[in-house]
């Protein structure tokens, strides 16, 4: 395994508890940052933290991102126990459940955009003064290839991580005047917890879209990840990288 050198570096992954948020938290610790996990299941949130055994370095956090005022005392338990924030990897998110959109339920839909999208905007927008104060930032927010092709039975999801590309684009446009890279990726699945919403047909559906016939490994995804937080992504930014297995066709 290759490494970046993110000695110094403070960096908070949301949804680090599982899943690519945990992956990106090993690898990002492995490169030598100090990492805050931001989940809003904190007993496992605390214990997988304490299994890392990174002491100081590592710091466990209760946030739910779909509430500006967790996202804001989030911050500033972070910056308190790690100090400014310089990395971002913003991976928490919802799948929701699978259903047409005739039979899908309202308040599930608000729910899984009020985590995806709206979450998306209140990391984002709770790190940005800071960043571009200190005029360092490195971004990812953690999309989905269901938000360039949109999956059948599954609007909320695809509608959501389609925001989260969207907001990107704007985001780092916004702050290109700045050493600050804003960029999301849009992974194809990988089997970690978020299937446990999913029906069995709908995993099998997305498998079979993608030609290397197999999932995404979140190692994989750690480490396209880790290279856009990385100071050596130090030109692209507002743009979309695609961990798809081949699927994406734009």
């Amino acid at each position: 395994m290759n490494t970046y050198d993110l000695s110094g570096k403070t960096a908070l992954v949301t949804g680090g508890a599982q899943g690519i948020g945990l992956a990106v938290t090993l690898r990002l610790l492995a490169s030598g940052a100090k990492v805050a996990s931001w989940d809003v299941n904190g007993d496992q949130n605390t214990q997988t933290v304490a299994n890392l055994d990174a002491g100081a370095n590592a710091t466990a956090i209760t946030a739910d991102i779909s509430d500006w005022a967790s996202v804001q005392s989030a911050l500033a338990q972070t910056e308190s126990a790690l100090g400014p924030v310089d990395i971002v990897v913003n991976s928490a998110g919802l799948a929701g459940p699978n259903a047409t959109v005739e039979d899908y339920d309202v308040a599930t839909f608000a729910q899984i955009c009020a985590v995806n999208l709206n979450g998306t905007f209140h990391v984002n927008k709770a790190v940005v003064p800071g960043m571009r104060a200190r005029n360092y930032g490195r971004i990812v927010n953690i999309a989905s290839i269901a938000g360039k092709e949109g999956n059948p039975n599954a609007s909320a999801y695809s509608a959501s991580k389609a925001g989260v590309i969207g907001f990107t684009k704007s985001l780092g446009k916004e702050l290109a005047g700045h050493n600050i890279a804003v960029n999301c990726v849009t992974p194809a699945a990988a089997r970690t917890p978020i299937f446990d919403q999913m029906s069995e047909e709908h995993i099998a559906y997305m498998l079979s879209k993608i030609p290397r016939a197999r999932f995404l490994e979140v190692e994989e995804a750690a480490a396209m990840i880790t290279w856009l937080a990385s100071a050596e992504n130090s030109f692209t930014t507002a743009g979309v990288f695609d961990l798809s297995g081949g699927r994406a066709t734009y």
